[in-house]
C-alpha cells in the first residue's frame, strides 16, 4: 500500500503518467546506458571506484527508462521506477538488482564508508560493473520480445494501480 501511495502522488505531480510509446526515445536511453558503462570503465581503470559504481547504477536506469519510453510510460522518479519494475513488469531478479544498485549509489555518492568493509573495493566494483551488463543484456532482450499487445497490457495495469 506504501508503494502505491507513492506511486499515486508522483502521478499526482506530474512525474509518472503514460505517455507516447517511442522506439526512438527507448534507443536514445540505451545510448545513454552504453556510454554509462563506458564511463564506469574508464573510472574502475583510474581506480575511481564510487564513479564507477554511480554510472554502473545510472546504465541500469538508462535502460530501465528505455523500457519504460517502449511502454509510454514517463518516470521521473529513481524510487518509482523501481517500483514500476515490480508492480507493471513482474521482472522479480531485475527488480532486486536494481534496487540493490540504488541504494549502492545513493550510499557512493552522498555518504563516506565508516569502515573498510563498507568501501568499494576493486573485486566489488568490477563485479557491479558486469553484473549491469548482465542487467542491460537481460533487459534488452525482453524489449525487443515484447509484443504491443503486451504493452497494452501493461499500460492497462498502470491506470490500474489508481
Amino acid at each position: 500500500m506504501k508503494e502505491l501511495n507513492f506511486l499515486n502522488k508522483l502521478k499526482k505531480e506530474g512525474s509518472l503518467k503514460l505517455a507516447d510509446m517511442s522506439d526512438e526515445i527507448a534507443a536514445s536511453y540505451l545510448i545513454k546506458s552504453d556510454n554509462c558503462i563506458r564511463v564506469a570503465k574508464l573510472a574502475f581503470d583510474a581506480g575511481i571506484y564510487e564513479n564507477a559504481v554511480s554510472e554502473a547504477y545510472y546504465s541500469i536506469y538508462n535502460t530501465v527508462t528505455a523500457l519504460f519510453y517502449k511502454c509510454g510510460i514517463k518516470c521521473e522518479n529513481h524510487s518509482g521506477a523501481v517500483v514500476l519494475m515490480l508492480k507493471l513488469f513482474n521482472l522479480k531478479e531485475l527488480h532486486f538488482i536494481f534496487a540493490e544498485f540504488k541504494k549502492d549509489r545513493i550510499d557512493n555518492q552522498y555518504y563516506l564508508p565508516i569502515t573498510d568493509n563498507e568501501a568499494i573495493t576493486k573485486e566489488k566494483c568490477n563485479g557491479r560493473i558486469l553484473t549491469a551488463q548482465k542487467f542491460s543484456a537481460e533487459l534488452r532482450a525482453y524489449i525487443s520480445k515484447i509484443t504491443l499487445k503486451e504493452i497494452n497490457t501493461i499500460r492497462e495495469r498502470f491506470e490500474e494501480l489508481w
